[in-house]
């Protein structure tokens, strides 16, 4: 389940201290993001339990957004280790996604 982030230093501490997150930014009003929160929510859970996601809504924390560089909705930024490792804005898919995610998750938790 999305943990809701609201502050830059909330969401600062977290890609800090914890091994992997994965930052879903969107807004209210895009559709897409909303069809595509709970699929994303549902592979994270399945595939990989030991990352941290996190939900940020870029409306209600434009500086969360903005110190990112999110510029379009739905946007997906992965961190491993504190650093940006993926970012997804758009249209991509669950599978390129999971595939994409995999590798250093292997790395990383193996």
């Amino acid at each position: 389940m999305f943990a809701e982030i609201a502050t830059l230093d909330e969401f600062r501490e977290l890609v800090e201290l914890e091994p992997a997150v994965l930052a879903y930014f969107s807004t209210g009003e895009c559709q897409i993001c909303q069809v595509l929160k709970p699929k994303v929510e549902g592979m994270m859970a399945d595939c990989f339990p030991k990352i941290r996601t996190i939900y940020v809504d870029s409306g209600e924390a434009p500086e969360v957004a903005a110190q990112n560089r999110i510029f379009a909705a739905p946007t997906i930024l992965v961190f491993f280790e504190g650093k940006e490792y993926l970012r997804k804005s758009r249209s991509f898919g669950i599978d390129e996604l999971k595939n994409e995610i995999n590798r250093a998750y292997s790395l990383l938790f193996s």
